[in-house]
């Protein structure tokens, strides 16, 4: 099983976003890194950019089991159905992830703490940091890969 963490960042909210992916593999490796910049967003909309681009980046790779850990609680919970999606904007992004997470044999998305998820943050924050120098979307950059 991979393990994916994400994060999302917003300077000011809305504002310029980003986000970024750390993918390690069973021994803890990482496999993968990405980031990237988003435009002028909220934060709740980059937790989900950050999402979709380690579901498209795991698609890609082959990868058939994952395990999501984020430290955005609205998201995962919204994720795993126990809140109801009522922001419009993200509703969009509520079903592309939905529809891509029933292409893994296993998915398994969970709530960490925000210590526990500090390449994921720092590789967000270098989105919005690097914002002149990159292409809008919510493709990652490899930053490592195998």
């Amino acid at each position: 099983m991979i393990e994916i963490y994400i994060d999302g960042a917003a300077r000011g909210n809305p504002g310029p976003a980003g986000y970024g992916i750390a993918a390690a593999d069973a021994d803890g490796t990482t496999v993968a890194e990405g980031y990237g910049f988003i435009g002028e967003q909220t934060n709740n909309f980059a937790e989900y950019c950050a999402l979709l681009a380690a579901l498209e980046l795991a698609q890609k790779k082959g990868w058939r089991e994952l395990m999501v850990r984020s430290d955005s609680q609205l998201l995962v919970r919204q994720i795993q159905g126990v809140y109801k999606v009522k922001n419009e904007g993200l509703r969009a992004l509520h079903s592309r992830a939905t529809l891509l997470i029933g292409r893994f044999r296993v998915f398994e998305i969970e709530h960490v703490s925000r210590s526990e998820n500090k390449l994921a943050d720092k590789l967000a924050n270098k989105g919005v940091d690097e914002q002149k120098s990159k292409p809008r979307g919510i493709n990652p950059i490899l930053v490592k890969g195998r």
